[in-house]
């Protein structure tokens, strides 16, 4: 169950796990190859150039297939539990610090942190830890608002986070004071 926190709908340990769990599950069943080139990312040398680290871009439309049929069946409250955790992950890291790495306008970066996310855990946890992690000019536009997508699709209307939050580009204060 969402927790509330002052009034607001904070995703809950579960569901973030149920999040990754989906994501996970989608790369693996794509096999080795990705899963190899996933587990380089968070543990390369930022500093040691970037042959072959766009190699992952090319099983990003499979993982999104895999993605979509494993939330084929969800409910309206599952896929809306699930976009309020994409969404929150999304606002986290919107910090000027991960942007420099990044760059981009305002979708470009609000898509290059859809491409962290899709990714995986361990790559997201990473840039969250050390934004140097991140790889400049990626984009994973389908990932920003894959749940909220189908929950449109399955459910005629976009989902109710209820969350206050927003995943676009320069809306996390945190992210961008000074």
């Amino acid at each position: 169950m969402t927790d509330l926190v002052d009034g607001v709908r904070v995703p809950s340990v579960e569901e973030e796990a149920r999040f990754w769990a989906l994501v996970e599950a989608a790369w693996e069943r794509l096999g080795d190859e990705p899963a190899a080139l996933r587990r380089a990312l968070p543990t390369r040398d930022p500093a040691a150039g970037d042959e072959g680290l766009y190699a992952i871009d090319a099983w990003l439309d499979r993982f999104l297939d895999n993605l979509r049929q494993l939330a084929e069946g969800l409910s309206s409250r599952e896929l809306t539990d699930l976009d309020r955790v994409l969404e929150r992950k999304l606002h986290d890291i919107d910090r000027a610090d991960v942007h420099e790495v990044t760059d981009g306008s305002d979708d470009g970066f609000l898509y290059s942190r859809g491409h962290i996310v899709a990714l995986g855990r361990d790559f997201y946890e990473a840039v969250h830890a050390d934004p140097t992690l991140a790889l400049p000019d990626t984009a994973c536009e389908a990932m920003c608002y894959f749940f909220a997508r189908l929950h449109r699709e399955r459910f005629g209307a976009w989902p109710e986070t209820g969350s206050g939050i927003s995943r676009e580009s320069c809306t996390n204060p945190a992210g961008w004071s000074a």
